[in-house]
């Protein structure tokens, strides 16, 4: 913390990574932090720890230059969002009662200034079958078909969702298919499908669900939103349900603005305003709770979760001096 004003600004990083995977594919130790040729490589190196790293930078440059300003800054290392994106600000938000004036989130951009991302919702959908009560003979609901025609719904789905010009375009993915019969020779009483529906700006929970319901018409099924729940390192018991509403900020709001201003001070250009294509909290800070909120941060958002994970060094003084100065602007 930084500051004591009324008003707050929040700088985050979020400090979970995922495993490293099949260590043969790396040429570096993964946990080894190796600077090499300008880069620093290794699991989480872009995704996340990058971002904290600067943002530990600027603090200390906020310190040096005296920050006088009438306002309080949080650093926030927050954990759990590689599994639930945002759980830890819904947290946050309504537990702990901190609700800030402006996030700045340091997942990577590659030093754009990004101002949104797609939302998401994932959902089951339960198909109930078999035969008749005292029913023997091969006739009945098979839960199987019943699925299958879903997911033939769904694929079609896929190629017919809405496009928003920035956002771009939703998507409709089965990316789970469970069924049980009594036996081999039975008719298939039971089948699920896990949806994980990509939401482009105008889908929303509800639309989502609609989608699907009205697919599903009579058919005897069960439409449900997935639910998250786990324990943090702290052994802290926290969930969610898993919906990640779509968010985008204008591109003329005065904190984007401010984020291009004090770009074009410190490098002599313009910056790139972006999108995410992955996920990140901004769509619990904003498309939930309407917070004003940016992203800019170093590294390739596409070298996340793959063996060649590195970050420039010159990336990481960048973004220290951006975090810095714009929390000195905004």
């Amino acid at each position: 913390r930084i500051g004591e004003g009324k008003r707050l600004l929040v700088i985050d990083a979020h400090l979970d990574i995922r495993e490293p995977g099949v260590l043969e594919k790396w040429e570096t130790d993964p946990y080894s932090g190796l600077i090499d040729r300008d880069f620093v490589h290794g699991r989480g190196s872009v995704n996340q720890k990058a971002g904290a790293a600067s943002f530990v930078t600027a603090g200390r440059i906020l310190k040096e230059v005296g920050f006088d300003r009438g306002l309080t800054i949080f650093f926030t290392g927050t954990v759990m969002q590689e599994a639930c994106d945002g759980l830890s600000w819904k947290y946050i938000i309504e537990n702990d009662h901190i609700k800030p004036d402006v996030v700045l989130l340091t997942k990577p951009t590659n030093l754009k200034v990004n101002r949104g991302q797609r939302g998401r919702i994932e959902l089951s959908v339960t198909f109930r079958g078999g035969l008749p009560e005292g029913e023997n003979s091969g006739v009945g609901v098979n839960a199987v078909y019943l699925a299958s025609r879903a997911c033939l719904y769904l694929e079609k789905l896929d190629k017919s969702c809405f496009v928003d010009p920035f956002l771009g375009k939703g998507s409709a993915l089965v990316s789970e298919f469970i069924s049980l019969s009594p036996s081999m020779q039975s008719v298939p009483n039971y089948a699920k499908i896990h949806v994980d529906r990509r939401l482009t700006w105008g889908e929303t929970r509800e639309s989502a669900i609609a989608e699907i319901e009205t697919m599903l018409q009579s058919a005897p099924a069960q439409v449900e939103i997935l639910k998250y729940k786990s324990k943090s390192y702290t052994g802290l018991s926290a969930g969610m349900c898993k919906y990640y509403p779509a968010w985008k900020m204008p591109a003329n709001h005065p904190v984007v603005i401010s984020a291009v201003n004090c770009f074009d001070d410190l490098f002599g250009s313009l910056p790139e305003l972006g999108k995410w294509d992955v996920s990140s909290s901004g769509a619990i800070i904003n498309g939930f709770y309407g917070i004003p909120c940016i992203g800019f941060g170093p590294g390739d958002e596409y070298l996340a979760y793959t063996p060649y994970e590195h970050v420039p060094v010159d990336h990481l003084e960048k973004a220290a001096a951006f975090y810095a100065l714009f929390a000195l602007r905004v």
